[in-house]
């Protein structure tokens, strides 16, 4: 049977070890304090849930032991971490370096890092959310090329040489979250493009073949920043070519398409812009699946915008075409991405839960496992 490499993203949230986290959750585990309060906002509404394997701290090594068991065991075997940069120093790190790194059976499982460089700002905080304050960024995630330089060394030096950082054609996939944040930390497209080639060489010297700069998609339009005409604007797609990207992928269906409908409905959309990228774009894309979107429990008030019918029979629908993609085009790897592994809070996990059971997990071993 064919291999796959199927990455969940990891949202490193679930742990009251980062000091900096508990402005957002002061009963310091993290976002489980947000899942424990999450209540049911209208009658049918799948809210309240709970966690199979309880409200675990994953920065233990012990906890992240079972889930890599778990995880192969059913077919993914690739985490991507996001991973956050502010006022010049990681954020969230914890589950990263503390669980799955010092996790003992961590070699049986790849990983690479998604630079999640969006403003930080309080949506995190319940007390808060649903308020004017809500929007009040605390962090930028755009940085300037000095720190971006500190920002970048430090990962080659500290994960690239990892064995079981995923590489594509022998080059580390580093990637990024938003392009026009970047874009908007440099000051311009040209200015993006050339500190890419910067981080490339960088990771050149350090003796590999390239470096793998991967994107996740967007339906927007990207400031131009050209330091001529500061409010105009391009594709998103001739943004990511003229920085020099290799590669793009999504994070979230939620960020293409209207998802306050069937999840069926929505997959259908989802198949026709893999046609549309197909046409349009030059780079690889490799194919999205995500579990489904509700993020009402980040909220007191009643947020519209919810995938229905989300359920693990219809994910497996998604899961086959995502796999007949992949078997039908000439991609470096057959990558998949899956969100996620633990976006709890915005009702898009693979982790078990008292409403589906092992499902989600089930429906991955079913389609790409022996």
């Amino acid at each position: 049977m064919k291999k796959y490499d199927i990455a969940a993203f990891v949202w490193p949230s679930y742990t009251g070890d980062e000091l900096r986290s508990r402005i957002f959750w002061p009963e310091c585990f993290g976002e489980w304090q947000t899942v424990k309060s999450a209540t049911s906002k209208f009658p049918g509404h799948s809210w309240p849930r709970k966690p199979l394997w309880g409200y675990v701290n994953e920065a233990d090594p012990k906890i992240m032991e079972m889930e890599i068991n778990e995880a192969v065991r059913h077919g993914v075997n690739v985490f991507i971490y996001d991973w956050y940069w502010y006022d010049g120093r990681p954020f969230l790190e914890n589950c990263f370096n503390d669980g799955f790194l010092k996790a003992k059976n961590s070699s049986d499982m790849k990983f690479y890092i998604m630079w999640a460089n969006h403003d930080a700002n309080h949506l995190w905080n319940k007390e808060l959310s649903d308020t004017e304050a809500g929007n009040t960024v605390i962090w930028s995630g755009a940085v300037d090329r000095n720190r971006f330089e500190n920002m970048a060394s430090r990962i080659i030096e500290k994960y690239f040489c990892l064995d079981n950082y995923y590489k594509i054609n022998g080059s580390p996939v580093f990637m990024i979250y938003e392009l026009s944040t970047l874009i908007e930390g440099f000051g311009g497209i040209d200015e993006t493009a050339d500190a890419l080639i910067w981080f490339k060489n960088k990771v050149k010297e350090a003796g590999y073949p390239d470096l793998h700069i991967q994107f996740t998609g967007r339906n927007n339009k990207i400031k131009n920043m050209s330091g001529i005409d500061s409010e105009s604007q391009i594709d998103f797609k001739d943004a990511l070519e003229k920085v020099g990207a290799d590669s793009f992928s999504h994070y979230q269906f939620v960020h293409v398409t209207n998802i306050d409908r069937d999840y069926c409905e929505v997959l259908e959309d989802i198949k026709n812009l893999w046609k549309k990228i197909d046409s349009e774009y030059k780079i690889p894309y490799f194919p999205h699946v995500s579990c489904g979107w509700d993020n009402n429990p980040r909220f007191k008030k009643f947020r519209p915008g919810i995938i229905k019918n989300n359920t693990p029979e219809n994910f497996e629908k998604a899961l086959i075409a995502a796999k007949e993609y992949v078997d039908t085009h000439n991609l470096p790897v057959p990558l998949i991405t899956i969100n996620s592994w633990n976006e709890w809070t915005e009702t898009s996990y693979l982790e078990p839960d008292d409403l589906y059971g092992y499902g989600y997990l089930d429906a991955i071993k079913k389609i790409f496992s022996d």
